[in-house]
């Protein structure tokens, strides 16, 4: 296992991570009747607090709360969004000493997520809003830069990259992503990347991607893995979307030994086991 080189710490709101050798583990949330894993578990918002508190209780750094599932289903417009996240934010804020991170590509829903109490935009879109960076830097809020091939909630089923190099295609977008980051005054410490795994990669690019998770990781950013019960895990053996648990793991362990630094998770008890092993090793 690669010991890293240099020191690695990234802002969030007032705190400062030194992620060298740990790895944070966002626990996600979902404020949709529809994500592809709970399918709506977690709607009503009584119900989400309770997943939030044992998130918390079981390790979790950080909280990840979207409103809009990532992939095609019913149109969910702007004014919709807001009424699902905001009032979520408001409610983990006032309850939990935790970071909160809201998982939008629209300005206006970060804008008052930051309001809120909210500190990270998770932005799958690669920024495609004009004003998304402008809203962050203004709140002193980080970013997670995303690589995504077309754009959030459109179907790519045949997705293509230039010389058949995923890799490279995607390391030269969120090193692009991170200029445009620095240029709008967000610091790079508060800039996060994320290779975006089944987001317009198929289940060969988005392994190829996790497998070489040390490329991405000497960009010099903290990188974000995103891979939990994942349709590319599950393509390797046939797994349903419930039988993904220990894929899941094993795609923590391997990503965070190849520099991925911050895990967004669905089973936070037990990827906190894993990343806290692998921090015992790489410290020892």
């Amino acid at each position: 296992m690669a010991r890293p080189s240099l020191r690695q710490s990234v802002a969030l709101g007032s705190r400062r991570y030194d992620c060298t050798n740990r790895a944070l583990v966002m626990g996600i949330l979902n404020r949709t009747p529809d994500s592809f894993f709970d399918r709506g578990a977690t709607w009503a918002l009584d119900d989400l607090l309770a997943k939030a508190d044992a998130l918390v209780r079981a390790g979790a750094d950080l909280l990840d709360v979207g409103g809009v599932k990532a992939g095609p289903g019913p149109e969910v417009g702007e004014e919709e969004e807001l009424e699902r996240v905001v009032p979520t934010v408001e409610a983990l804020s006032a309850r939990f000493d935790v970071p909160l991170s809201v998982d939008t590509w629209r300005a206006s829903v970060a804008e008052a997520a930051y309001a809120a109490g909210a500190v990270l935009g998770n932005d799958i879109s690669g920024f495609a809003d004009p004003r998304y960076l402008d809203v962050a830097a203004r709140a002193g809020a980080s970013v997670v830069a995303t690589h995504i091939r077309l754009a959030p909630r459109v179907a790519d089923p045949e997705p293509s990259y230039p010389d058949g190099d995923v890799v490279a295609a995607v390391e030269r977008y969120l090193r692009e992503r991170l200029a445009w980051a620095v240029q709008a005054g967000i610091p790079r410490e508060r800039v996060v990347l994320d290779a975006g795994l089944d987001l317009g990669k198929s289940a060969a690019h988005s392994l190829e991607l996790l497998q070489r998770s040390d490329r991405l990781a000497a960009i010099g950013q903290t990188l974000l893995l995103s891979a939990s019960n994942k349709t590319f895990l599950g393509a390797l053996l046939g797994l349903e979307v419930g039988e993904r648990r220990d894929a899941s793991l094993a795609a923590v362990a391997l990503g965070v030994s190849r520099g991925c630094r911050i895990v967004r998770v669905h089973d936070v008890a037990g990827t906190r086991r894993v990343v806290d092993v692998l921090a015992g090793i790489l410290e020892a």
